[in-house]
């Protein structure tokens, strides 16, 4: 199969470094720093599951040069979505399937604006890593897991043939019964751990000890599984003691990229994961004063980091 990743950072560097190795023929859509250190030195990520070295990688700012692709994984932050869309929908045009890793549950209605239904699958994945530098990965722990499918959920050749290339590559990956449900339920823990580890300023061992923020943890969490249910996603009466159980086995050490970000003065994801919640809260009627709180606590470092950002 032929992939473009749109975006080789923490996400789409790993996942396209390791459909590389199992023989993919993979594109990176990149600019600036990323794109000068992938023609300079390739890709390089240092896993627990073991290193990759990838010398010579194809990697280009212009879509036009990457060609065609079956799949365009999108790997974008959140707040880099906008500015990608005419590249995807370059890409979509030459028949891609356009595949989104996003966090937060934005992206399938942004990307309808410009690509057709029928070209558009949805997916999202869990791993724990970081840029270390350009084009250089660092995935520091859990097996990294990979679930995607069909907006209407149904069989396809497609989304069979991307699975089985997946597994080639290692990867677990699986196609879930309903992929809205799944996106829901990676919404509640990355909006639910992502905020509240942002605010404690602390990695997720010490807001599940501390008993303050383990239970402002589960309040957040619970919030967005009544999001879901009041957008009509059939989130399980147990779907918020899963998230808490699958919090609970994270490494200690471990941190969220919200937290990160905003503790290195960068833009974060708060207004698609937290702000997300707010705005679906208001649209369905539904309080969600834990999210209303994070976000009023975050927003001044958040608009602190775009401002350097504008300025640099």
């Amino acid at each position: 199969m032929r992939w473009i990743v749109v975006g080789p950072g923490a996400v789409g560097g790993y996942f396209g470094a390791r459909l590389i190795a199992a023989g993919e023929e993979v594109s990176f859509l990149a600019r600036g720093r990323t794109l000068e250190a992938l023609r300079a030195k390739g890709l390089q990520v240092d896993s627990v599951l073991g290193d990759l070295t990838l010398p010579k990688v194809k990697a280009s700012g212009v879509p036009a040069e990457l060609g065609k692709a079956d799949v365009v994984l999108v790997a974008v932050k959140g707040w880099q979505l906008d500015g990608s869309l005419d590249a995807i929908a370059e890409f979509a045009r030459g028949g891609a399937t356009i595949m989104p890793l996003l966090n937060g549950v934005d992206a399938e209605s942004v990307l309808l604006t410009r690509v057709p239904r029928k070209q558009l699958m949805l997916g999202l994945c869990a791993i724990l890593s970081t840029v270390a530098e350009p084009g250089h990965i660092r995935h520091f722990g859990m097996v990294p897991s990979f679930r995607f499918g069909e907006i209407d959920n149904s069989p396809s050749a497609r989304a069979a043939n991307t699975l089985a290339a997946l597994k080639r590559a290692g990867v677990d990956a699986a196609i879930p019964p309903n992929i809205h449900v799944a996106l829901w339920e990676k919404y509640m823990f990355i909006a639910g751990l992502g905020s509240v580890s942002a605010a404690a300023r602390t990695p997720v061992g010490e807001v599940r000890s501390t008993p303050a923020t383990r239970e402002l943890l589960e309040r957040a969490v619970r919030e967005i599984h009544t999001l879901g249910r009041a957008c009509g996603v059939a989130l399980a009466d147990d779907a918020v003691a899963r998230t808490l159980a699958f919090i609970a086995k994270l490494p200690p050490e471990g941190t969220t990229s919200m937290q990160r970000d905003l503790a290195q003065g960068k833009r974060s994801e708060l207004d698609l994961l937290t702000g997300s919640a707010v705005r679906i809260g208001r649209e369905k009627g539904v309080p969600t004063p834990v999210h209303e709180t994070l976000y009023a606590v975050l927003l001044p470092s958040e608009l602190a980091a775009r401002k350097a950002a504008a300025n640099s």
